[in-house]
């Protein structure tokens, strides 16, 4: 089952909110946890994780390694805002695709039945024509994401052009969230 998309994308930001039954603090370990990262972040379904290090501490960085089509895709980054279980900011370069670095942003607050992520990726101008691509891989991760910890809500909204409504085509599922 797809999620339901709201798409709004700016020039210079996607934002994608998401509904999950889990509490906020098991959601906000999964984006730290080197140990199963690699199980959704950044995962597409034909590609073969090949590593995955992060230093999950303010200052600390990451590294996750996907191998797609033969090719190694690196993203990589750095944490700049670490407050459990609330915000997580990192850094996010790809460099096969763009050296831009971009910043995301992660708001966690509890909700009724359980948490709501909103996730807010700021845009290079080279990637802001990407702006609907970038916000369906989000869309993605955040679906893998919710299966990894047995999340079976499925709630999505992406912000930015009214009207649109991305995601819908299988090929963009797997997406990569930054230049391509």
């Amino acid at each position: 089952m797809r999620a339901l998309l709201e798409a709004k994308p700016t020039a210079t930001e996607v934002t994608v909110t998401r509904r999950f039954a889990a509490e906020p603090e098991p959601l906000f370990d999964s984006w730290l946890d080197e140990s199963t990262l690699g199980e959704w972040l950044f995962a597409t379904p034909n590609g073969e994780m090949v590593r995955v290090e992060t230093d999950a501490r303010l200052g600390g960085t990451y590294e996750i390694v996907e191998r797609r089509d033969g090719e190694e895709v690196l993203h990589k980054g750095s944490y700049e805002g670490i407050e459990r279980p609330e915000r997580l900011v990192f850094t996010l370069q790809v460099p096969k695709y763009s050296e831009a670095i971009e910043r995301v942003s992660i708001r966690i607050v509890p909700s009724e039945a359980g948490s709501e992520l909103t996730l807010t990726q700021s845009l290079s101008a080279e990637a802001a024509e990407m702006a609907e691509r970038i916000a369906a891989g989000w869309t993605a991760i955040l679906d893998a994401l919710a299966e990894r910890i047995g999340d079976s809500t499925r709630h999505s909204r992406e912000s930015g052009n009214p009207g649109e409504v991305p995601g819908t085509d299988e090929e963009d599922s797997g997406s990569p969230p930054s230049g391509g």
